[in-house]
């Protein structure tokens, strides 16, 4: 007896795991749908219409703040937006009396483009976890910690990465 109820908790832990993959595929596949619903619909890929939003949002904002706010890395974030900028839907502009800080703002294509976006622009992950409750969040924050620290080898560069140019 003791040998199936082993068995029969190896066989539940197996089928949950399944299952606890399963919401992975959804998630990862939601957002990659999201993803390219966007590119579609605007010609921008989803963490540079991240961007363009908080711009948007904050005209004048500079590139470490943006960084910060998008959870990237400086570097990465100067890169999506100098594609931006190349695209003519961002302007840089020195502000104020300090010359070396560079303000962002929208340009009109950039507006246009934003406009016309698919919801939410941060995409759906971002969204979906500012809904969740501090609770669950630490919860899950603590949960996924556990995960990463079974995951070998880890790639620690994708965390300072949109989730878009993944």
């Amino acid at each position: 007896m003791a040998a199936r109820t082993q068995s029969s908790g190896k066989d539940r832990h197996v089928q949950l795991t399944l299952g606890v993959l399963k919401q992975f595929r959804l998630i990862f596949g939601s957002v990659r749908q999201h993803f390219r619903q966007v590119e579609e619909t605007c010609g921008v890929s989803g963490s540079q219409l991240w961007v363009l939003r908080e711009v948007g949002a904050a005209p004048g904002i500079g590139v470490s703040v943006l960084a910060g706010k998008l959870s990237i890395h400086q570097s990465t974030c100067s890169q999506l937006v100098e594609s931006l900028v190349t695209r003519g839907l961002v302007n840089k502009a020195r502000l104020g009396d300090d010359q070396r800080r560079v303000g962002l703002t929208l340009t009109k294509a950039g507006t246009k483009i934003l406009a016309s976006a698919p919801g939410p622009a941060e995409g759906l992950l971002p969204t979906a976890l500012a809904e969740l409750s501090n609770q669950s969040l630490v919860t899950l924050s603590a949960h996924l910690d556990e995960l990463i620290a079974e995951l070998r080898p880890k790639d620690q560069l994708h965390a300072g990465r949109p989730l878009a140019d993944l």
